[in-house]
């Protein structure tokens, strides 16, 4: 059997897969493929709405206070946490990787729990923003450096089954090419919860003194319980497994399966399956987590140091939080925008490289401190448009060319979570004593998102070789 990651494992069983490529990717049920009903258009347009409806809202919203309980904290520093806490000159570094160390560890087991059908995911989503929420709260009632650091190393464990548990759940109910923009619009909630943590930190940030509390531990207060309360949300509509899609009436859940029996063929979902372990020793799984990582390592640096860099370039305290806006807010758009065109040209690589070039240009003008502040500040512009391009392709690149929800489940947690590892770089390379140059940290983003780029075209060439090889299309690029 073929490798399980990057590749479609019952080709070599299935000599109409070989010829048409994987998009079927096993041996389908004979009935479902001449079932006329899966090939309506009208009901296939009118499920996949209901997907869109009973999904993506839900989920969106997740990843958007998810996301803005992990990094209100570069917004919270503007308002002078540090001070009130008496952090020590390494303090916020510190608080970054503590929270990235379970992060990155425990997205794997995380997805593999979910995979193994031991909880629902609504119940799982649900239950851990909820316990995200609380952390998150907890934050802004700390009196030492100690409390916040535990603050943010709980956060980090419950938040590493967030983006990958989306994800595979995500994957479990759209095709290939319905998959890429769809998630592209998740991760783009990313964006928008930046852009909501840079509004609401200039707001909340005026409730300084309300209640004898500084304004940064209001920014923490309230969007933890935002959190919290929609963590029941979550637990109470959030859709299970397909087999369960209780929004479609019979008649569409039968041919929304076939649909998707007919794209994957039989697959097993539970612990006997054992492809989960090829796709961890599988090299190609590594190759794509790697180009996540260096794209990532782009939009980290952003997200975390872009309000200091603002700061020193003269654009101090709230204003900081507003000049990250626009940043964030074309970001989202462009993201979006990728997703759907990778989707129409059946390519996400060649969307990746340039997203890649794009961030390279944009760390370059950091690194040569090119005047005026203008100019640097439109290169923050370009390394985070360029790492938005590059992220939910890569992931949608992985989901392209595997079968099976245990491999996607693993898969999709070693890319989040490991490609996540980037943050450990970013939260060091930014040395404090070397503002407002940062020398080493503009270096290191420029070198680590070149190779992500040379990666990309390597990779992508050497699937190209092995398709022109075999003559069929048996990796998606």
């Amino acid at each position: 059997m073929a490798d399980t990651a990057l590749s479609c494992p019952n080709n070599k069983e299935n000599p109409t897969a070989a010829k048409n490529g994987p998009v079927l990717g096993g041996s389908p049920n004979a009935e479902a493929v001449t079932d006329p009903k899966v090939y309506d258009t009208a009901l296939t347009k009118k499920i996949t709405r209901k997907l869109d409806i009973a999904l993506l809202p839900l989920l969106g919203i997740m990843y958007l206070l998810a996301f803005l309980d992990r990094t209100n904290i570069a917004t919270a520093k503007l308002n002078g946490f540090e001070a009130d806490l008496a952090m020590p000159s390494n303090g916020y570094n510190t608080a970054l990787w503590v929270f990235y160390l379970p992060f990155v560890v425990l997205e794997v087991p995380c997805n593999l729990f979910l995979s193994w059908g031991m909880v629902r995911p609504s119940l799982w989503l649900g239950g851990i923003v909820f316990v995200l929420g609380i952390a998150s709260t907890c934050q802004g009632l700390t009196r030492s450096p100690g409390g916040l650091y535990a603050c943010r190393a709980l956060m980090g464990v419950v938040e590493a089954g967030v983006q990958p548990g989306a994800a595979l759940l995500m994957g479990q109910y759209y095709r290939r090419s319905e998959f890429a923009p769809r998630f592209s619009f998740f991760i783009c909630c990313a964006l928008l919860g930046n852009t909501f943590s840079a509004f609401l930190a200039y707001a909340i940030g005026n409730m300084d003194g309300v209640h004898g509390l500084e304004g940064w531990r209001w920014i923490f207060i309230l969007e933890g319980v935002v959190t919290g309360c929609f963590g029941a949300v979550l637990a109470m509509f959030t859709p299970d497994w397909p087999e369960k899609a209780h929004f479609l009436d019979p008649h569409e859940r039968e041919s929304f399966l076939n649909r998707l029996k007919i794209e994957r063929g039989q697959e097993k979902s539970n612990m006997q399956n054992v492809e989960w372990i090829k796709c961890i020793l599988n090299w190609k799984t590594w190759a794509v987590t790697f180009i996540y990582f260096c794209s990532d390592m782009s939009a980290a640096s952003t997200v975390s140091f872009s309000p200091t860099i603002l700061s020193q370039l003269g654009y101090t305290g709230n204003r900081a939080n507003v000049m990250l806006i626009p940043i964030y807010l074309v970001g989202a758009f462009i993201m979006v925008a990728s997703g759907w065109i990778a989707g129409r040209l059946n390519n996400r690589s060649i969307v990746i490289a340039f997203g890649a070039a794009i961030s390279i240009v944009g760390w370059s003008i950091q690194r040569a401190q090119v005047q005026p502040a203008g100019v640097r500040y439109f290169g923050l512009y370009m390394i985070y448009w360029g790492a938005n391009i590059q992220m939910p392709n890569c992931v949608a690149w992985f989901h392209s060319n595997v079968i099976g929800r245990p491999e996607n489940a693993v898969g999709m947690a070693i890319i989040a979570g490991f490609g996540n590892a980037c943050n450990f770089v970013s939260s060091n390379v930014f040395i404090t004593s070397e503002a407002p140059r940062y020398p080493t940290a503009f270096s290191v983003g420029l070198a680590i998102q070149s190779v992500g780029l040379i990666s990309c075209i390597a990779l992508t060439t050497f699937l190209h070789v092995l398709n022109t090889r075999t003559g069929t299309k048996t990796y998606y690029l």
